[in-house]
């Protein structure tokens, strides 16, 4: 039989590694790779990018948008795990979970855009709280989150490594400061929102690893659901998914010690969702692995879907 041929535009970076580690035991496909000093050229990339099944593009918004453009092959699929197509109309969403419809986009599509990793743990607890009625589409959201330091590219990653870091980079960071963090228009889009949620995301002194939490009033509610209520609501909505896992009620003694951690699901394509609080202020939280379900994993389980086998191929499920 015949190999599934793959081109990853991008493999330097850590999205692109990590894709290639999860191929590693795959004996399905062959993977192609440039030379390093024809990595930036564009007639290289357009005849490697023609000559694969699928393509993977780890890089930035406007190479991706310019490998988009060397892809001449009507048979060429392409995964996209830049920002530049995550709200395009013509592209699929990359999380098959969140509905029966996104599921069938990834599957019959030619173009696939990985969410982004802060905007997959929100959407996974918005948007099935938004399709069953349960949170207004105008609700005035704030989305905390915090985040090892692999998500933020390799000068970072150097930063934070280095034997004579500063201080600061050993404490949680706050940033993007002016609302304008570039995961927000898939998170009002995908969650159907009117106005993007306030978004405090922090990065931090660990390296791989994320939690992403959202609170409700519940007064402001309009059927004034309680904690369980919600919980239940969600457990239905996930119920079955192999990578999405909806934890027990936090009322039922889930946790042995009453902390959620960031980083114990590093290295899986595993997804959990918490419910807790009370019943006037409902907290949901998601934890993944930002470099799993919040980016390569999400790519390859993306990658298996099109190719209409077992989606958990290559992918850690605990």
């Amino acid at each position: 039989m015949e190999k599934t041929k793959i081109f990853i535009d991008g493999l330097e970076g850590t999205t692109g590694l990590k894709i290639l580690e999860r191929f590693k035991e795959r004996d399905d496909l062959t993977i192609t790779l440039i030379d390093e000093e024809k990595r930036k050229d564009a007639s290289e990339r357009a005849k490697m990018i023609n000559n694969s099944d699928y393509t993977f593009l780890c890089l930035p918004d406007a190479a991706a948008i310019e490998s988009v453009e060397l892809c001449t092959n009507p048979h060429t699929k392409i995964i996209d795990a830049s920002t530049a197509h995550r709200t395009h109309l013509e592209w699929a969403y990359g999380f098959p979970e969140l509905d029966n419809t996104f599921y069938e986009h990834i599957r019959s599509s030619k173009r696939v855009a990985v969410p982004g990793c802060y905007a997959s743990g929100f959407n996974a607890i918005v948007y099935p709280l938004v399709k069953h009625a349960i949170l207004p589409r105008n609700y005035p959201l704030v989305a905390h989150a915090v985040s090892g330091y692999s998500g933020a590219g390799k000068k970072a990653i150097a930063k934070y490594e280095a034997s004579d870091r500063p201080t600061e980079l050993q404490s949680p960071r706050l940033y993007a400061l002016t609302q304008m963090h570039k995961h927000l228009p898939e998170m009002k889009k995908i969650s159907n929102l009117e106005t993007e949620p306030i978004f405090t995301p922090y990065i931090c002194d660990f390296f791989q690893g994320m939690t992403v939490t959202v609170g409700l009033h519940s007064r402001l509610l309009p059927h004034k659901p309680t904690a369980k209520d919600v919980w239940q609501e969600i457990a239905k909505h996930y119920e079955g998914k192999t990578f999405v896992k909806v934890m027990p009620f936090m009322g039922e003694g889930v946790l042995e010690e009453p902390f959620i951690a960031a980083n114990t699901l590093a290295g899986t394509n595993v997804m959990q969702i918490f419910v807790y609080g009370n019943d006037e202020r409902i907290i949901l939280t998601s934890r993944f692995d930002n470099l799993g379900k919040g980016a390569s994993g999400a790519a390859v389980q993306c990658l298996n879907i099109m190719m209409g086998i077992d989606e958990t191929i290559g992918l850690t499920t605990v």
